[in-house]
């Protein structure tokens, strides 16, 4: 399953690989990462069929995450994918925005990696 994670903080990256090591060498998570939304757009214009998951952080400078989840509703209806979103702030503002929107799922930072591992095979079965 590719996956792709958006988080203007790089260091997102390594903690991703370093967490999900056994499923990435085994090849059922692939990850690519974008540290923008505008970023996350470019990517799926060129991969948007290819991508089954969209982990994305709220509060990024620049275009949010809500604004990135906004974009991918409207410009990708073909092959729409899963969109969970990441935020520090568990305010249901955001929340209640993003479901709105049409966002799949809601994670709280700091990510609980097991039960983010446990939503994501939920969703490649």
């Amino acid at each position: 399953m590719k996956i792709l994670v958006v988080d203007d903080e790089e260091d997102v990256k390594s903690l991703f690989e370093q967490k999900f090591r056994k499923e990435i060498r085994s090849g059922l998570f692939q990850f690519s990462f974008a540290f923008s939304g505008e970023e996350a757009l470019s990517y799926m214009a060129s991969h948007a069929s290819e991508v089954v998951m969209i982990l994305s952080d709220i509060n990024m400078p620049g275009m949010s995450g809500i604004e990135l989840l906004k974009s991918i509703r409207k410009d990708f209806p073909a092959a729409p994918p899963q969109v969970m979103m990441i935020t520090a702030y568990g305010d249901s503002n955001n929340h209640d925005q993003a479901m709105q929107l049409g966002a799949d799922d809601f994670l709280t930072k700091p990510v609980n990696f097991v039960e983010l591992k446990e939503k994501l095979l939920m969703v490649q079965e």
